[in-house]
C-alpha cells in the first residue's frame, strides 16, 4: 500500500491561478526545447466526427522527477444532458519508483494552461503595442484565453468578440465576460495584485457578427473553436498581425486559411505533433511549407534561442496543439500547493 493525493474539480480551482500557471507553461515551453522533457506518443480517438473525441498526452519530466498522463475527452453534446463537455484526469507519477503520487480533476488544468498558452504566445510573437485581440469562440476556453493575454499584453484595449455560428452568443458572451474575468480570475488575487489585473480587464468588450471585419482590425487572433473548416481568410488579415491556433488540436479540425502558413513566420509548441495533427498539418500537407520552415518551437524562442517577431510588419502564427508537459507541470504545482494547504483526499491505493 502506499498513499497518493485524489485533487477534484473544486479544490484545484481553489489553488490554480493565471499568473502562476503562465510561468508554469513557459517552464514546461524551454524544458521541451531544452530536451530537459520526454513526450510519448499521442493517442486519438474520435467517437463522432466532430461531436465528441477523446486523447491522451503523456510524457516524462526527469527534473522534476514525474512522470505521467492526461486523458480528456470531449462530447459536444454533453451540454443536452448537463454534463460538462470537456472532462479529463491527469495522473502523476514518481518517475523514480513509479508510485502514484497524484490523481487530478483534469478539466481546469487544461483550460487553464491552454489560456496561458495563448498568452504566452502573444507575449512573445505579438506586436508589444498591440490593441484590438480578437477572440474567436465564445466556448468553455475562450474567458482563458482573454484572462492570459490580457495579462501578458498590457496595451490591449479592446477584445473583439465572434461567434460564426451565433451572433446572439457573442452579444450574450459580451455582456457578461467583464465580471467573470473578475469573479473567476482577478479574485484569487488582493491588494497591489488585485488591481493591477482588475485594471487589466478595464477594456471594451465588442460583440462582433462580421469575422471579415473584426479580422482586418484585429491585431491579435486567437481561434478557440471545434471548426473543421477555415474561418479566417488569408486576405482578411493585415500585416503586422499574430495568430494563436488552438481549436486545432487533432485531426480533420481546422480554424484558418492554410494559405496564411506561406506568407506568415509559423511558430509551434511541439513540432513533430504540429505537423501531423496540429492547424499547420493542412499547410504541410498541401505542400505550402515544409517541416522545416517552420521557425521554432516557441520554448526556443523563450530560451532566447531562436528570434521571434522581428518586424512590425510581418504576421506570425502560434500553432499550439498542446502538449503533456504542460499537463504534468501544472498538476504537480497543485499537488505542492495543496500539500501546503492539507487540502485533497489522501487515499491509500
Amino acid at each position: 500500500m502506499f498513499p497518493f493525493r485524489v485533487i477534484n474539480q473544486e479544490t484545484t480551482e481553489d489553488v490554480l491561478d493565471m499568473a502562476s500557471v503562465i510561468e508554469v507553461v513557459e517552464q514546461a515551453y524551454q524544458m521541451k526545447s531544452s530536451q530537459q522533457a520526454t513526450l510519448f506518443p499521442l493517442i486519438f480517438h474520435e467517437f463522432v466526427e466532430g461531436r465528441a473525441d477523446m486523447d491522451i498526452k503523456s510524457g516524462h519530466l526527469p527534473q522534476a522527477d514525474i512522470f505521467g498522463l492526461k486523458l480528456v475527452s470531449w462530447f459536444g453534446d454533453n451540454e443536452k444532458k448537463g454534463l460538462p463537455q470537456l472532462v479529463g484526469t491527469v495522473m502523476v507519477l514518481d518517475s523514480q519508483t513509479g508510485v502514484p503520487q497524484g490523481i487530478l480533476s483534469g478539466e481546469h488544468i487544461t483550460c487553464m494552461r491552454t489560456g496561458a498558452a495563448g498568452g504566452i504566445g502573444a507575449k512573445y510573437l505579438a506586436r508589444p503595442e498591440s490593441e484590438n485581440l480578437l477572440i474567436v469562440g465564445t466556448g468553455h476556453q475562450a474567458p482563458f484565453q482573454i484572462m492570459a493575454t490580457l495579462m501578458t499584453m498590457k496595451q490591449i484595449k479592446r477584445v473583439y468578440i465572434c461567434n460564426p455560428r451565433s451572433a446572439e452568443k457573442a452579444q450574450s458572451f459580451a455582456a457578461q465576460i467583464k465580471v467573470k474575468l473578475i469573479t473567476k480570475f482577478v479574485s484569487k488575487y488582493a491588494g497591489e495584485e488585485y488591481e493591477r489585473y482588475a485594471s487589466r480587464c478595464d477594456v471594451e468588450f465588442i460583440a462582433v457578427d462580421n469575422l471579415e471585419v473584426a479580422t482586418r482590425q484585429a491585431d491579435i487572433i486567437i481561434t478557440a473553436t471545434p471548426s473543421r473548416e477555415p474561418m479566417i481568410q488569408e486576405e482578411w488579415v493585415k500585416p503586422g498581425t499574430h495568430i494563436t491556433c488552438i481549436g486545432a488540436d487533432m485531426e480533420g479540425k481546422q480554424e484558418i486559411d492554410e494559405r496564411l502558413f506561406a506568407k506568415a513566420r509559423v511558430f509551434v509548441d511541439d513540432i513533430g505533433q504540429a505537423v501531423r495533427v496540429g492547424e499547420t498539418k493542412v499547410a504541410v500537407k498541401k505542400g505550402l511549407i515544409a517541416e522545416s520552415d517552420i521557425e521554432a518551437e516557441i520554448g526556443n524562442v523563450i530560451l532566447g534561442l531562436a528570434g521571434g517577431r522581428q518586424s512590425t510588419e510581418e504576421i506570425t502564427i502560434f500553432d499550439s496543439t498542446g502538449i503533456a508537459i504542460q499537463d504534468l507541470l501544472t498538476a504537480n504545482h497543485i499537488l505542492k500547493e495543496a500539500d501546503k494547504r492539507g487540502v485533497g483526499t489522501i487515499v491509500d491505493l
